[in-house]
């Protein structure tokens, strides 16, 4: 028995017990949408109920065959062909026969089974380290907490929806600002897609904007110099990236700003209008030499900016709802008083509340500013 509890202990290590069904259906869940990306679930006028079934088994294991690399396909088929029994051996009147072919299909079948197990698990381990790797980096290329920047306070936060995200965020120094003395850059971007491929991309952008914010440019020149470098490295415009870059100037409390084709971020006066810095231009990486045209706001005490990305107000529960925008106002008039840290907190409890069980689909960031 203290072994039996040894061995259950080591198997479930990490997983409480009772989440352990939820874990299954959000592995089963992801699963399936990784198999039926590319299948056409609709059932066509005229095809019978029992056929449409038969037909998407057929394209659902075609879509796990296709995953696999041309060996295992044929181990797979192989595995799959001796799990199967044979009708014509089952008529056989020695019945000791069919069960020594039975049986002895089947344990060869499992083995094989077993044995593409084992292959994908260790293709599985070495991914996972390297993503693991390509977390730490991408973990020192984000602002570890907020720097200090007079007539501000500051709270940030990234959720990836995997490993690694797609998401940049930063607040720092620019030193080769045009205005004499102590301006900051702050800058928000969302590569289109999810994970490695958008991982890569926001690695790219970090570079180009703390190089290109090094020299001496305005803001709406930095901006085009970054889309056209994001130009070289989108294919085509398929890998573009939306992004919020603006320049605070402490001494006048002035916000200059370029919105790239981002979500409008809220600025909430202290008096209660509520203002979206849309000024800018399309997204970065879609259109060589695009024009971008640039916004200013003057902070006061009491002043709120909300930055965020569409992974926040897009987040979706389980009946298909989205966060929406309105829940994000809600949260942040009841928290009109507290520290930024705060308020960031409370919004990503009541994000977490409602999605509750749902898996989330995109990366979640989001940067808060408080004018004091």
């Amino acid at each position: 028995m203290k072994r039996t509890h040894k061995f259950w202990r080591r198997i479930t290590d990490g997983l409480v017990l009772s989440e352990l069904w939820k874990q299954f259906q959000a592995d089963t869940r992801t699963s399936y949408r990784l198999y039926s990306r590319e299948i056409e679930t609709s059932r066509p006028p005229g095809r019978g109920r029992g056929r449409h079934f038969i037909w998407m088994a057929k394209q659902f294991l075609w879509a796990i065959f296709d995953k696999l690399t041309p060996a295992r396909r044929v181990l797979l088929l192989i595995a799959l062909i001796l799990l199967l029994p044979d009708v014509e051996v089952l008529w056989e009147k020695d019945i000791h026969s069919v069960k020594a072919f039975w049986f002895g299909g089947a344990f060869w079948g499992g083995i094989l089974l077993l044995v593409l197990l084992l292959l994908e698990i260790a293709d599985r381990v070495v991914m996972k380290r390297d993503l693991q790797i390509a977390k730490e980096i991408q973990a020192w290329l984000l602002p570890p907490e907020p720097p200090t920047v007079p007539g501000l306070e500051i709270a940030f936060a990234t959720r990836p929806a995997n490993t690694v995200a797609g998401d940049y965020y930063d607040v720092f120094p620019r030193l080769a600002a045009p205005s004499p003395g102590g301006d900051y850059l702050i800058a928000i971007a969302d590569v289109a897609g999810k994970s490695v491929p958008a991982a890569m991309l926001m690695a790219t952008f970090q570079a180009s904007l703390k190089t290109l914010a090094a020299t001496a440019s305005s803001l709406t020149e930095l901006v085009g110099r970054m889309n056209n470098y994001a130009c070289s490295n989108s294919q085509n415009g398929r890998r573009f990236t939306t992004a919020f870059i603006a320049e605070y100037q402490p001494a006048s409390r002035t916000l200059s700003y370029v919105n790239a084709g981002h979500n409008p971020p809220i600025l909430r006066h202290k008096a209660g209008a509520i203002e979206r810095l849309q000024a800018g231009g399309i997204p970065l990486g879609i259109q060589q030499n695009a024009a971008y045209q640039s916004g200013m706001v003057t902070l006061e005490a009491g002043d709120w900016l909300v930055i965020f990305t569409d992974g926040v107000t897009e987040a979706e529960n389980a009946r298909a709802e989205e966060y929406g925008e309105p829940r994000l106002l809600t949260v942040l008039r009841a928290n009109l008083a507290a520290a930024p840290q705060t308020l960031l907190n409370a919004i990503m409890m009541d994000l977490d509340r409602f999605v509750g069980d749902a898996p989330q689909h995109d990366d979640i960031t989001l940067l808060l500013l408080k004018a004091v």
